[in-house]
């Protein structure tokens, strides 16, 4: 029970974040004995109970509210769900919507007024107790008049036609109207938040105000009774087998713990009761899964049913083992007016390694540091697939490591500008150094190429990233497999994009040099490096280069034969050398002397071959890509040269 501790005690160090106070769209760390509901309708009361007014809730962003509820309203299951305390849907907290020909939940069926009365009694209750609030009194009040949908009709919020509730076909609507049926198919679903306005409140939304929320957790742990012993905390508590679920994301049935399995091979065979596995206390569990389901939905990896989340107990930030550098360093780091240089790589790994000292200085060296993964092992278990702790010290020096030893140069991240001459947004790619996302990593090795997005098999990609997880965090070899089936996406273009192409290329490359860690691979040139996968991934790009020279002279765009025929060249170097140089020849009568210095290099290249190596017609391996990315940027970054190459043929011209 080592991550429900681990949980628990993060809570406690991140009370001053409960409520509202995460990054936009995350879901808020929750107080203990509450929920979060989408509400539609909001009703603005004053303190005696007089209704005021009312609002749709059209913006999906502000529909999350924080409601008070019980162990049994959490689940709102079967066919008689019980009834929130405070809010809830109009069958529960309108006197009048049977009046209106509202339908109940079919368990209701032969009482119709029963929910209602159900939620009058648990609020007078609460109200009544030394924990009663002034915003349960006006509220009470108001429900108690049994005007909710009268008020609700009047102010135009709620249609009727002949004293029932419409139907959406009934009601006469203009296109994209916001009005109740944009967000509900039926408006007899519309579910109420309350606004208690008072002059002498300062927070009259009921789903912010803190002392309301103090007042149900006082009130509802009050009514329970002590009973030993919890598990986890070691003392008497409240126990609970109801624990909280909608961990990864709103909607998720999923429990990661459960005991409802009564019948057929009860407990396995192992127990009679389920309090003879464990005890875990009311305010343990909830305060545990809360903390999680904030941190996946603040900073977690989530994608199809993978949930991977890591944090510090203390509740200080760190980096995630799922972000690329791009991600850690942030777009502001990156962005640069000046065309990228092969000093970049150097200045970005710098700028990384300071950014993660940053982290260091923040959370210190033995803050407790928790990784962990999530996946549904069914429809309704949820399963810890990966579980690590370690100490601030070690987490950020493995996130340092593997930034180091599988960095590459990179430029498929952008970011959104505008057109300076169009004004229109437009797409600025940003290059940037150091290691592929795990989500990248599966795209570059299995993605296919579907209306210009990459897309991978959901069960390819879940695999992919647990399978590289421990790469990251137990510096576990990257595995063998995944470097080849990268290579081989590489070597092949057909089917792809450019810039997806480049995509899987720098992915690629990245993943053969930490592969291969002890052949120190730089990320720029290495004129020394003679082996012969390199020096034949050289010749490669020094052809692409030079034809790709002589097509924009031309004004022509096609793809070159050195790209048509890489696969090809993969598997078979020497034989498809012959035909790419063959090749060149109509282009290098096309450039004329200026094509000199090209040809030069590439003889340079050849000679550098040991003896038997160029003639071999062996399989090359990832390394061929790592010496063709390098020339290839190489260069681009020295277009000088080309200049050169100009005035060298201009002075022999005029010589002659």
């Amino acid at each position: 029970m080592s991550w429900i501790q681990k949980l628990h005690e993060t809570y406690n160090n991140c009370q001053s974040s409960i409520g509202y106070s995460g990054k936009e769209g995350s879901r808020p760390l929750l107080p203990i004995c509450h929920i979060t509901a989408q509400a539609h309708i909001e009703i603005v009361i004053n303190k005696n109970g007089d209704f005021r007014r009312a609002s749709l809730i059209t913006e999906k962003s502000s529909m999350a509210t924080i409601i008070p509820c019980t162990e049994s309203s959490s689940g709102k299951v079967g066919s008689k769900p019980v009834n929130h305390p405070l809010c809830d849907k109009l069958q529960y907290v309108a006197g009048d919507f049977v009046k209106y020909g509202g339908t109940v939940t079919s368990g209701f069926a032969k009482d119709p007024d029963e929910p209602h009365r159900n939620y009058v009694q648990m609020l007078t209750e609460w109200n009544q107790s030394k924990f009663g609030h002034p915003k349960t009194a006006a509220i009470l009040k108001y429900v108690g008049k049994k005007t909710v949908v009268k008020d609700l009709v009047e102010q135009k919020i709620l249609f009727v036609r002949k004293g029932k509730f419409s139907e959406k076909s009934e009601v006469a609507r203009e296109k994209n109207a916001k009005d109740v049926f944009s967000i509900l198919n039926s408006q007899e679903d519309a579910f109420i938040r309350w606004i208690v306005e008072s002059p002498d409140v300062e927070e009259s939304k009921t789903w912010k105000d803190k002392s309301l929320w103090d007042s149900w957790i006082n009130y509802y742990l009050s009514s329970k009774e002590k009973e030993p012993i919890c598990f986890v905390s070691g003392e008497d508590a409240i126990l609970t087998s109801n624990h909280p679920k909608y961990i990864r994301r709103e909607g998720d049935g999923a429990k990661l713990i459960s005991s409802n399995d009564t019948s057929g091979f009860t407990y396995r065979g192992r127990f009679l009761t389920d309090d003879q596995a464990v005890n875990v206390g009311l305010e343990v569990s909830q305060k545990a899964h809360y903390a999680l389901l904030w941190l996946i939905s603040l900073q977690g990896y989530r994608k199809d049913d993978l949930a991977i989340v890591a944090w510090a107990t203390s509740g200080a930030e760190i980096p995630s083992p799922m972000d690329d550098a791009f991600s850690i360093l942030g777009a502001n780091d990156l962005v640069s007016d000046q065309a990228p240089k092969a000093s970049t790589a150097q200045d970005v790994a710098i700028k990384l390694k300071k950014k993660i000292a940053g982290y260091g200085k923040e959370i210190g060296d033995t803050t407790d540091i928790v990784v962990m993964g999530l996946d549904s092992a069914s429809p309704g278990r949820l399963s810890i697939t990966y579980y690590r702790e370690l100490k601030g010290s070690d987490f950020l020096q493995r996130i340092d490591d593997w930034h180091n030893s599988c960095a590459w140069r990179h430029y498929y991240r952008s970011i959104t500008i505008q057109d300076e001459r169009t004004g229109k947004p437009k797409q600025k790619f940003i290059p940037f150094v150091g290691a592929p996302s795990p989500s990248d990593i599966a795209e570059a090795a299995y993605g296919v190429n579907r209306d210009g997005k990459f897309e991978v098999d959901a069960k390819l990609r879940k695999t992919t990233v647990q399978r590289i997880l421990p790469c990251i965090i137990d510096r576990q070899p990257i595995p063998r497999d995944l470097v080849e089936s990268a290579v081989r996406r590489a070597s092949n273009r057909v089917g792809l994009e450019n810039w997806q192409w480049n995509k899987v290329l720098t992915i690629a490359c990245a993943l053969f040099k930490k592969h291969n860690r002890k052949e120190n691979y730089d990320m720029t040139l290495d004129p020394n490096r003679k082996t012969r996968d390199y020096l034949y991934g050289r010749l490669l790009a020094l052809a692409e280069s030079l034809e790709e020279w002589a097509l924009s002279k031309a004004g022509e765009d096609r793809p070159t034969n050195a790209a048509r025929l890489m696969q090809r060249f993969s598997e078979h170097p020497y034989s498809t050398w012959r035909t790419i140089e063959l090749a060149l020849t109509p282009y290098k009568a096309r450039l004329g002397g200026k094509s000199k210095k090209r040809q030069r290099l590439i003889d340079e290249v050849v000679a550098a071959f040991d003896d038997g190596d160029f003639t071999s017609d062996k399989r090359l391996s990832g390394e061929f890509l790592l010496g063709y990315h390098c020339q290839r940027e190489f260069l681009r970054s020295n277009r000088a040269e080309d200049l050169e190459d100009s005035n060298e043929s201009a002075e022999t011209s005029d010589t002659k």
